[in-house]
């Protein structure tokens, strides 16, 4: 039997020992449960024990969850990759997109935000490995999509998400948090309309005390929480 409630209470000491070893706010960072194939009792484990965010990869698995889980004061924020054909259920079930990755979608996103009268909070997914198997824009592309997406009226672009390369050794997924920070701050400068890149969504199961250490302000943790995915 998973202790989520305990995980939680081990999870957030060790985010404070991190951000403080950084000489950050423990509370500039929040913790999102990644609940992918994870049972609807053990997401209301999680919020019992004071989760507020909570991710899901699948819109359809997030409906079925939502309407089971009914607490109005969660944020569900969408983690995975996102078909243009469903952004009109994503804009119904989740607070935050963190996957964007082009222009076409995000037109979607908008023409769905305006149809609802409300602004569409989302991430720029960045694919800073350059993998083929991850979705996320290369890092080149970045700045020309963001100048695009200022023009969007129901967009609101709120920070940069990533998931790095999976390294054994810490200190080689470091770059990968550094190189990303250092983006969103070369960002900012340009002072874009509808871009306000205050998040960074950084760091998992394995690698989000490093994250923090390069300025993460949002980790996904999973396999920490809630323990091994169902099937």
């Amino acid at each position: 039997m998973v202790d989520v409630g305990g995980n939680y209470r081990s999870i957030l000491n060790r985010i404070a020992e991190a951000a403080l070893g950084a000489q950050r706010e423990p509370r500039e960072i929040r913790l999102l449960a990644a609940a992918k194939s994870q049972s609807v009792a053990a997401i209301r484990e999680a919020i019992a024990a004071g989760v507020t965010l909570i991710g899901e990869n699948y819109a359809q698995e997030a409906a079925d969850k939502k309407k089971q889980v009914s607490n109005s004061s969660i944020e569900w924020h969408m983690i995975g990759h996102l078909q243009r054909n469903k952004a009109k259920l994503a804009v119904e079930l989740f607070d935050v997109i963190e996957s964007l990755d082009n222009l076409a979608l995000a037109r979607e996103l908008n023409k769905e935000g305006a149809r609802r009268g409300k602004t569409i909070q989302a991430l720029v997914e960045v694919n800073l490995g350059g993998e083929e198997a991850k979705s996320g824009i290369a890092k080149e592309q970045v700045s020309g999509l963001l100048q695009e997406l200022a023009k969007l009226s129901h967009l609101r672009i709120v920070g940069l998400m990533t998931v790095p390369p999976f390294r054994e050794n810490l200190e080689a997924v470091r770059p990968y948090f550094r190189e990303l920070r250092e983006l969103r701050d070369q960002l900012i400068e340009r002072r874009l309309p509808n871009i306000h890149l205050k998040e960074l969504s950084m760091g998992m199961t394995h690698d989000f005390t490093v994250a923090i250490e390069e300025g993460a302000t949002i980790v996904r943790v999973g396999t920490a929480l809630f323990g091994p995915r169902g099937k």
